[in-house]
């Protein structure tokens, strides 16, 4: 029996392969912009591990350090504590905040200057330019076969692409100890094997991402483009190709033919050139662009070479657009700055800012925290009186030993002393020595007479014997047999 004839459909595909980009190199204003970033962002990025900041003899020296073997985070004049990590999640939200606000106001600038994928990505592409030359340059060399020339100048770039990852790794493990003796620790083999772990996986992640994968990481795998949709609105400026200027396209010489019959844009294609994700404004808004204004660059250029007004692509908001576009007067572009919803943002922002200062600013460098021992939770002396025993970290939160008198109060006739130490007679303090920048841990005994209470409460507090007289204060109970 014959089986029919069957067409097979051929395999749909999954995804689409990627299409190399190659930038052109364009000068102007946002071009401009984008060098500075790029400059102030690796700069701080390389150099802050190396920045010297004199704590005194007791701490670091290292201006920015995540110390984690000591739980400590320094950032200049700041020292936070394990317990005040409340202050790394206030500077999280507050660059959370500030990151909704820059995207309420001027759409995804953040991803088109000051993201690390757009700073490290423009940094490989102008490693690109270097070595293989302009965008026609590189798409030649593309398509050219693996020649001995190809293949030495392939690997030179990939040298300059592994050189950079690599001192990128290395810087970020800078942030974690004393960045010059890590440095030698490092070459000479005797650093953690974390650290070159950190070093391997961030060589091997920025070589990737910036080198080969770049727009990719945007356009998949990032999801801060899609949550930016709910940031953005009508009065949010974007980049806009205004199609009711440019359209219908035709060159310079169709509009000399036929005047009145085309718009603006000659169909020069710059605008598709110079973009670092290789998308086309003129098809509208879509998730590749990150707003970066390469393209307004390259259109002024040209308006201004074919002698059209610029701004054919521009900075606009959508209500500006429609305005613009039914021939109305458009305000300044800086005004769409000056609205309820980003002052709305800005004074969270602050907020937050000025709160965390506040507390910064009269936080206590001293504090106490203590725990009554339950194993036994008393015991009757000869004498007849009743000692419990406590446990007291006090934290010195100084660059400096400093002495502390700690005292009890609320408890009649009791004693105080230190572990290791005799019974004192009717004493109700004492003073300890802590080491600087630390939490000390001190075993403390009380004794007071029996009496029918079977639980007192009292007060027990640490000051410091100096003239800033820091005090903390804790309130505990003082346990007795039952009658």
């Amino acid at each position: 029996m014959n089986s029919p004839n069957v067409t097979l459909e051929p395999e749909a595909k999954l995804y689409e392969a990627r299409k190399s980009v190659h930038p052109q190199r364009i000068d102007g204003t946002f071009r401009r912009l984008k060098w500075a970033i790029m400059i102030v962002a690796l700069a701080v990025y390389y150099i802050t591990p190396w920045i010297r900041w004199d704590r005194g003899p007791y701490t670091p020296n290292q201006a920015v350090l995540v110390d984690l073997a000591n739980r400590r985070f320094y950032m200049f004049g700041i020292e936070i504590w394990p317990h005040e990590f409340y202050y790394v999640a206030g500077m999280l939200v507050m660059a959370g905040v500030g990151l909704f606000m820059v995207t309420s106001a001027v759409g995804r600038a953040w991803c088109g200057y000051a993201c690390p994928q757009t700073v490290w990505t423009d940094l490989f592409q102008h490693v690109d330019r270097f070595v293989d030359g302009d965008r026609n340059a590189r798409m030649r060399m593309d398509k050219a076969p693996w020649t001995a020339r190809k293949i030495s100048k392939r690997l030179f770039k990939w040298g300059i692409y592994l050189f950079i990852a690599f001192w990128t790794g290395g810087a970020w493990i800078m942030y974690f100890a004393d960045a010059p003796t890590l440095v030698v620790d490092f070459w000479t083999g005797n650093a953690a094997f974390v650290a070159y772990a950190t070093v391997g996986v961030l060589t091997a992640t920025t070589f990737i991402f910036g080198g080969f994968m770049r727009e990719q990481v945007c356009v998949y795998m990032c999801p801060w483009p899609r949550i930016q949709a709910a940031m953005m609105d009508e009065k949010s400026l974007q980049v806009t190709y205004k199609e009711w200027r440019g359209e219908p396209r035709g060159s310079v010489k169709k509009a000399e033919k036929q005047p009145g019959a085309f718009g603006d844009c000659i169909d020069c294609n710059q605008c598709v050139a110079v973009c670092p994700t290789g998308i086309d404004i003129r098809e509208g808004p879509q998730i590749g662009c990150i707003t970066c204004a390469l393209c307004i660059d390259a259109c002024d250029r040209v308006m201004g070479e074919v002698g059209r007004p610029r701004g054919l692509i521009d900075y606009v908001t959508s209500d500006d657009a429609e305005a613009e576009k039914a021939g109305k007067e458009v305000p300044p572009a800086w005004k769409n700055l000056l609205r309820p919803r980003v002052f709305i943002y800005f004074a969270v922002w602050a907020a937050i800012g000025l709160a965390m200062l506040f507390a910064l600013g009269n936080r206590t460098r001293l504090d106490l925290a203590v725990q009554h021992d339950r194993n036994p939770v008393y015991v009757q002396l000869s004498s007849g009186d009743i000692r419990n025993t406590y446990t007291a970290k006090i934290r010195n939160m100084e660059n400096r030993p400093r002495e502390v008198e700690i005292a009890i109060s609320g408890l009649q006739n009791a004693t105080i002393w230190e572990g290791g130490t005799t019974r004192p007679d009717a004493q109700t303090s004492l003073r300890v020595n802590l080491p600087a920048d630390t939490v000390a841990k001190v075993q403390l005994f009380i004794a007071a007479p029996s009496t029918a209470a079977e639980r007192d409460e009292f007060k027990m507090t640490v000051q410091g014997v100096d003239d800033e007289a820091p005090t903390d204060t804790e309130a505990l109970f003082f346990e007795r047999p039952k009658e």
